[in-house]
């Protein structure tokens, strides 16, 4: 076995959540997924696919209605994109690390954007690149890039720049500048940008920093990218469409590499399921009222948390401008949040995800995944946290 794979991390977040499993008792906030489920057009579309015995293999770029839908939506939030630019992948996971296989090898220097979700920097490392760590920084409970000093991170050697906003676990979000900035750095340096958007429908930030809100996301950087630029934007059918498991996600790549992109598909996953793909397009054909609705719940959840997690005394957050995540910290984590994670746990029924899970950047951290359908649970582990910080 390769050192690179016997040295790779668990999942701190799985530990914990190992700890509660089996147990009824425990409202659990740990995963990052709605605990709504998908909805019944969704289930619809799929079912009949496996009656009508849609079981086969299918394109390895994924079907050409799904395709050509996923072109139109793009298009209407960000300005025309073809769908020989669009690849369907088996989940926002597998568009990463195919991504990550199309552009790094071993000894390959990679940039990422810390704290953030665990896959996004352990998938280079897998390739045996090599990854540089910018951290954004926490101020008075909300975390922030350092814009120069990630701009600084950026050079010629650098072969890729992975960055996720909004982000998991902290709701930072890029601002246009920033964007731009950062977009101008990569041209100069040759660098890939790969730019993991699954969150950007679930944003809660127009108008808040003077940002464009008016098409209901958060801002891309298809926004302001050409076709030619070094950016793969993916996206997934998990959040925005609460299709979590179902593993369908897709990749917007830029002018003439889907071939290369189709051939390590073929070698990975072959193809996403017909019926997998025949639900996602029926989620599509319905977002324009499913997906504002769900990101309306989920800010009600966000405001509903957050105003209860300040009235906890030494709580420390910002509000999440997107994602589905309150990120904070609370007196008794500061040392080791995993083991306070499962305290919540073992002692107090409450699940959440420990900080150190997504980077040592993050120790002392907790995040509480708030996209309930039952804005009720919410309270209930509130109540659950107060006593915890009571003892």
């Amino acid at each position: 076995m390769r050192k690179a794979i016997e040295q790779l991390p668990g999942s701190r977040i799985r530990e914990v959540a190992n700890a509660g499993m089996g147990r009824s008792d425990v409202l659990a906030f740990w995963f990052g997924e709605s605990d709504e489920v998908t909805p019944e057009a969704v289930r619809a579309a799929a079912a009949d696919s496996l009656a009508r015995g849609e079981t086969f293999y299918a394109h390895n770029l994924g079907m050409a209605e799904l395709r050509e839908a996923l072109a139109s939506y793009t298009s209407a939030l960000h300005g025309a994109v073809s769908i020989d630019r669009i690849a369907v992948t088996s989940s926002g996971v597998s568009a990463l690390m195919l991504a990550t296989q199309m552009l790094v090898g071993a000894g390959d220097e990679v940039v990422a954007v810390v704290p953030v979700w665990p896959n996004l920097t352990v998938q280079p490392a897998i390739m045996g690149a090599n990854v540089v760590r910018v951290a954004l920084v926490p101020r008075d409970g909300a975390w922030a890039l350092d814009l120069d000093k990630l701009l600084a991170a950026i050079t010629p050697a650098t072969r890729m720049l992975l960055v996720n906003a909004p982000n998991n676990p902290t709701g930072w979000t890029l601002t246009r500048a920033e964007q731009q900035a950062i977009l101008d750095r990569c041209r100069k340096t040759g660098t890939w940008i790969v730019a993991d958007e699954v969150y950007e429908r679930l944003w809660f930030g127009e108008g808040v920093r003077g940002e464009p809100g008016a098409n209901g996301c958060a801002p891309s950087f298809l926004d302001i990218a050409n076709d030619k630029d070094r950016l793969i934007v993916v996206h997934s059918f998990s959040k925005s469409f609460l299709m979590t498991g179902w593993r369908l996600g897709w990749m917007v790549l830029p002018d003439g590499h889907l071939d290369a992109v189709g051939k390590l598909i073929e070698f990975n996953t072959s193809c996403a399921p017909v019926f997998v793909q025949r639900g996602g397009l029926a989620g599509l054909q319905t977002a324009q009222t499913t997906v504002p609705e769900l990101a309306a719940r989920m800010k009600a959840c966000r405001d509903r948390l957050v105003g209860g997690l300040r009235q906890l005394p030494g709580v420390q957050l910002g509000n999440p401008l997107g994602g589905m995540y309150a990120f904070f910290r609370v007196p008794g984590a500061s040392d080791d949040s995993l083991a306070f994670a499962k305290h919540l746990v073992t002692e107090h029924g409450l699940g959440l995800a420990p900080g150190v899970a997504f980077g040592d950047e993050a120790q002392g951290w907790l995040r509480w995944c708030f996209a309930s359908r039952d804005p009720s649970r919410l309270d209930q582990g509130l109540a659950r946290l107060a006593s915890a910080l009571r003892l």
